[in-house]
């Protein structure tokens, strides 16, 4: 086929292409998706009322606090959320912008749906411009390898091009220090505290890190009876134990699994 040929085809096909979405507005709604060159609102927002997220008491002071002064223009760090699977890390994200969007606060959560990190001072420009504070929310991120992790460091500090004074990061993980640690690599390196430094560099980088932690079978049966009383149903605490048995795991996601299910036998609607 000649490159005439292929010139045509190529034309038909961006004329056949839907246009580019017109960039959002970035004062007008309370939350964003970033999916790698585009931003756009996010068709609905509506997390859980902070409240309802129990058993995460300390770990919500501090993120809520720390989002507080962002919100008011003031210094913030950038956030690690991390610990075991299902236990509010995303959903308390979430939560905490909308309860201070709820308070009067003028502060907006950008969700980075994208695994092309490199994208990012694309989406950093974007956001300078605005004359508002932003939450860029990374959720479940994790890397093979620390060198796949050094991007990012280079964007929350000491790199050339870090992110703009009002954004701040916010990372959640299953991993402490998003990196796993590569026991042949550190055997291997000449200094292997080289490679555990190499290892360790990114999560340093987070000005506030959070645990999250398995919870214990009490605090799990709070979690269900604040669902269960918020959409008004009865339920047996000893069902619900043995839903989490089952499961192999007791957290906040577990929980909700279990009301969803209580609901939908009930006949009801969440």
């Amino acid at each position: 086929m000649t490159d005439d040929a292929l010139s045509r085809i190529a034309d038909a096909l961006d004329r056949l292409a839907p246009p580019p979405a017109p960039p959002a507005d970035l004062r007008a709604h309370p939350a964003y998706v970033w999916r790698g060159h585009s931003l756009a609102a996010a068709r609905a927002f509506a997390p859980l009322p902070l409240a309802m997220l129990r058993g995460v008491d300390a770990q919500r002071e501090a993120l809520v606090a720390n989002l507080d002064r962002l919100a008011a223009g003031r210094a913030a760090q950038d956030v690690l959320l991390w610990g075991a699977r299902g236990t509010g890390k995303s959903a308390l994200v979430k939560s905490a912008v909308a309860d201070i969007q709820a308070r009067g606060g003028d502060l907006a959560l950008v969700e980075a749906v994208t695994l092309h990190l490199e994208t990012l001072p694309e989406l950093f420009a974007t956001l300078a411009a605005a004359d508002r504070p932003f939450v860029i929310f990374l959720d479940d991120l994790g890397f093979d390898a620390a060198g796949d992790a050094r991007a990012l460091r280079s964007l929350l500090e000491g790199g050339a091009e870090a992110r703009p004074a009002n954004t701040r990061l916010i990372v959640t993980s299953n991993r402490r220090h998003l990196v796993p640690r590569d026991i042949a690599e550190q055997a291997s390196a000449i200094n292997p505290r080289d490679a555990v430094d190499d290892s360790l560099a990114l999560a340093d980088r987070f000005g506030l890190s959070l645990g999250f932690h398995v919870v214990d079978q009490d605090t799990y049966l709070d979690i269900v009876r604040g669902y269960a009383e918020a959409h008004g149903l009865a339920f047996d605490p000893a069902e619900a134990v043995g839903w989490a048995t089952r499961r192999g795991s007791r957290s906040g996601r577990v929980a909700w699994q279990y009301v969803v299910d209580l609901a939908g036998r009930s006949g009801k609607s969440l």
